[in-house]
């Protein structure tokens, strides 16, 4: 089994490499990571070529116009480019913890996809992440939220991944699938712009196609670098498209990952066998 991980950024480099670090740093490691990227500016691709110089594994950079926040079409490009059989959807401002992409392999099952958990870092703490390079928290540390999840204990986690059907708390900055289950749900809903949902409506066809829900806690951790969110969004478009595939019962949207499978038909480039461009 494969495994591609596919990170989603825009303009935070210090933390998309604090990121790119942790992933290098698995004590498993990935096939490929996917840095998808939502319109970034060169500072970005500056950083990608520099780590790609000694980085262990495949190294991607798939770039689209900023034109607004399009996390689904994002997302989707990574799919239809992963090599993998498995992908991991791990925002830019996820720092796993090394056993992260084994343990997500160890919960791998089919007819299944796996959602993760993760800790709230504030602001301060942040800060010495990426300035100081301070190591991720443990459970004694200070200045963090859902301190359970800094605990990695397989034993336990193995009770809470029984497969069900549970709608609340999906969140795309720390899920995985089985690739040939996206291609078959047509990926993210690219109808769905701005922030927020398109995981919670990404999820409920999965359910409708039969896919269960693997509960990850106290494994496969990662840890949530703080920054300013728009989670409260009143009146939110998203919400309506969400209703609709309820509704419904969709399995698959209009437009997904179908329309950049042609794009990605040859594998794009490895970062790591390219020359860094003049800044």
């Amino acid at each position: 089994m494969r495994i591609s991980v596919a990170v989603i950024t825009y303009n935070w480099p210090a933390a998309l490499e604090r990121v790119l670090r942790a992933l290098a740093a698995q004590s498993e490691l990935p096939h490929e990571v996917i840095v998808t990227d939502d319109g970034s500016r060169e500072e970005t691709r500056q950083l990608l070529e520099r780590l790609a110089a000694d980085y262990p594994v495949r190294l991607v950079h798939l770039w689209q116009p900023d034109d607004g926040a399009r996390m689904s079409r994002a997302r989707n490009r990574a799919i239809a480019a992963a090599q993998g059989d498995y992908v991991i959807l791990l925002d830019g401002d996820m720092v796993a913890e090394r056993h992260f992409v084994a343990d997500h392999r160890a919960f791998a099952r089919r007819g299944c996809f796996v959602q993760g958990s993760r800790v709230l870092t504030d602001a301060a703490l942040t800060a010495r992440m990426l300035e100081r390079g301070a190591a991720t928290p443990d459970f004694f540390s200070r200045g963090i939220e859902r301190r359970r999840h800094t605990l990695r204990l397989p034993w336990l986690a193995r009770w809470y991944a029984r497969p069900g059907t549970k709608q609340r708390g999906i969140k795309s900055c720390n899920m995985a699938f089985w690739r040939d289950d996206l291609l078959r749900l047509n990926g993210f809903n690219e109808a769905m712009t701005g922030w927020g949902r398109e995981d919670t409506e990404l999820a409920l066809r999965a359910f409708h196609a039969g896919l269960l829900r693997r509960e990850l806690r106290f494994s496969a951790l990662a840890t949530h670098l703080y920054h300013l969110t728009r989670k409260h969004v009143v009146g939110n478009p998203n919400d309506r498209i969400v209703d609709d595939t309820r509704s419904r019962r969709l399995l698959r949207c209009e437009r997904g990952v179908e329309q950049h499978l042609a794009e990605f038909a040859a594998a794009p480039p490895d970062l790591r066998a390219r020359p860094a461009q003049p800044s």
